[in-house]
């Protein structure tokens, strides 16, 4: 296997988001695409990750690898990667070999380890509403919610996606109406979910992948946000909702 990318950033930018909520990471090497599908230690969020073959200048990989990495120590190494460097990535002697190439070269050697052998599978999940936005109006709808709560609810309703989240004694309605840069369908009157603001904010880090994403949801049922570059990368999550007990 040897695989190298002439631009770090939709690799270094996903390592980094995948590992604020997957602390180890078995990557899926194929012909066509390093793939990640991941839980996070406590079974509240999956990640889906794909960053395909036409996005390396190098893609060799004769047979399918599964990769099993330390992922904070990963981010480590790549936040070393400047802009202009070229990253290799191989298999050398049952150790992860990591090579920045520019007007120096550097080389880094990452333990491979054992991870539990459950392969995951993303759920089939029927969403009820599906929203396209910018990365920017959710980013900002939940920075808002998180000033005021921990929690927030997504109600879609009337071509309209509203934010509702309720402290002690405050509470912060975001409306975020369809138009040009905001598409909303929905298959019932009205679709209502409540979800953590902690793992939201981890999750609205893949902005930096992509300015546009797509929210999928339901009635008291999981969300889906996803952030995609068209033949280069995926990164995509799960979150399960929170229900009140009331």
């Amino acid at each position: 296997m040897k695989l190298t990318l002439s631009e770090p950033k939709f690799l270094k930018d996903s390592v980094s988001i995948i590992s604020d909520l997957v602390t180890e990471a078995s990557f899926k090497i194929t012909s066509d695409a390093i793939e990640l599908i991941a839980m996070d230690p406590a079974n509240v969020a999956m990640v889906i990750f794909k960053l395909l073959s036409s996005s390396f200048v190098e893609y060799n990989v004769k047979e399918e690898v599964l990769l099993s990495i330390n992922m904070n120590d990963f981010k480590q190494v790549l936040r070393r990667a400047k802009a202009n460097d070229s990253v290799t990535l191989e298999i050398d002697d049952n150790k992860f070999k990591i090579t920045f190439k520019s007007n120096t070269t550097r080389t880094f050697y990452l333990p491979m380890i054992e991870v539990e052998d459950k392969q995951q599978k993303v759920p089939d999940l029927k969403f009820k509403s599906t929203i396209t936005t910018t990365s920017d109006i959710l980013n900002e709808a939940v920075e808002d919610a998180d000033i005021i709560s921990e929690s927030v609810t997504f109600i879609v309703e009337n071509k309209e996606l509203t934010l509702i989240a309720a402290g002690d004694l405050s509470k912060a309605h975001i409306n975020i109406k369809a138009d040009n840069d905001t598409k909303i369908v929905c298959d019932e009157e009205k679709v209502k979910s409540k979800f953590s603001i902690e793992y939201l904010k981890k999750m609205i880090q893949g902005s930096k992948i992509s300015n546009k994403v797509m929210l999928q949801l339901g009635n008291d049922y999981p969300l889906k946000i996803e952030y995609m570059v068209l033949n280069k990368v995926q990164l995509a999550f799960i979150l399960a909702p929170r229900v009140d007990n009331d």
